[in-house]
């Protein structure tokens, strides 16, 4: 199941979060301020971050910025009690994925947790180290390491890269991929998939002209080859 870090310097709410997460059958780690918030985000790995904007030493803005300068990609959901639009703003600027307002409902935020979970794949089986011949890959980080080589995955090749894990062994449609990476209708550009899977055979393939992992079924997109 999922670990959830939970950041908030209220002692009241971190108990009923942690409470009603474990319940739920999530893992739950817990942060009581900013420097420690960090510390956890970037030590523990969590698949995702329920943040809040006000704590002592460093405030959720700036721990969020952070985290993203650092390379992390899990969900960040923001926790705030202020409604003010440009709080929104900035949380969302700095790389929060979605923000809930205090007081919420449990309900709510649990339905917030999942939704972004799926969109990422974390809680679905999905490991966070992947390991493809001699290519370890991060799929938090998004880091590729092939021998003495390391690499970045981009964000739309580490989203394609899940979803065809997800499915291991079974062909994903391009248009698949285009309607749920990018949310094309219409999708113009089938092209789009197969540039971002030159990239991704570079970085993980040791021999790209002759994939053996990320392989071309014709006439209807790529699956997986563990």
């Amino acid at each position: 199941m999922a670990r959830i870090l939970v950041a908030d310097d209220e002692k009241d709410m971190v108990v009923g979060l942690r409470d009603n997460l474990q319940f739920e059958g999530y893992e739950v780690i817990v942060a009581e301020d900013g420097e420690a918030a960090l510390h956890a985000a970037t030590m523990e790995s969590p698949d995702l971050i329920l943040l809040d904007i006000m704590m002592p030493k460093i405030d959720g803005l700036e721990c969020c910025r952070r985290i993203r300068q650092a390379g992390f990609t899990f969900p960040i959901l923001m926790l705030t009690a202020k409604s003010q639009e440009i709080d929104i703003v900035r949380g969302l600027e700095v790389g929060a994925d979605d923000y809930i307002t205090k007081p919420f409902s449990v309900r709510e935020l649990l339905a917030r947790i999942k939704a972004a979970l799926r969109r990422t794949g974390a809680g679905k089986g999905l490991s966070r180290i992947l390991r493809v011949g001699e290519t370890t890959i991060d799929l938090i980080k998004g880091k590729v390491e092939r021998g003495d080589e390391s690499f970045a995955l981009g964000h739309f090749e580490l989203e394609i890269l899940k979803m065809l894990v997800e499915n291991a062994e079974q062909p994903v449609e391009r248009n698949k991929l285009l309607d749920v990476i990018w949310g094309l209708e219409g999708f113009p550009a089938t092209r789009t998939v197969d540039n971002h899977i030159v990239s991704l055979r570079r970085k993980i393939e040791p021999d790209p002209k002759h994939p053996r992992h990320i392989v071309t079924v014709h006439s209807i997109g790529y699956k997986f080859v563990p």
